[in-house]
């Protein structure tokens, strides 16, 4: 399984990937986030920050940021298929 978190370094950006740390922690997942804050990369997946994206398909981007259950049930979805 492979998680990007996209932004440039706002604070939203890093909110996003202390969820996401925190999320993978609560599903006791041992999975590696990629931050990625490469303009040109960011937007092959979107034009709005921070984004969420598991397994190369975008989740989420920009606000309001989801709740962590939001993010827990996100990245389920993608360990489940």
């Amino acid at each position: 399984m492979e998680i990007k978190v996209l932004g440039t370094g706002c604070a939203n950006c890093k909110h996003m990937e202390a969820l996401v740390k925190k999320a993978l922690q609560e599903l006791n997942l041992d999975i590696r986030i990629y931050k990625v804050s490469d303009i040109q990369e960011i937007m092959r997946h979107t034009t709005i920050t921070p984004g969420f994206v598991v397994n190369g398909k975008l989740k989420h981007a920009g606000m309001p940021m989801p709740d962590i259950d939001k993010f827990k049930e996100m990245i389920k979805e993608e360990v489940e298929q």
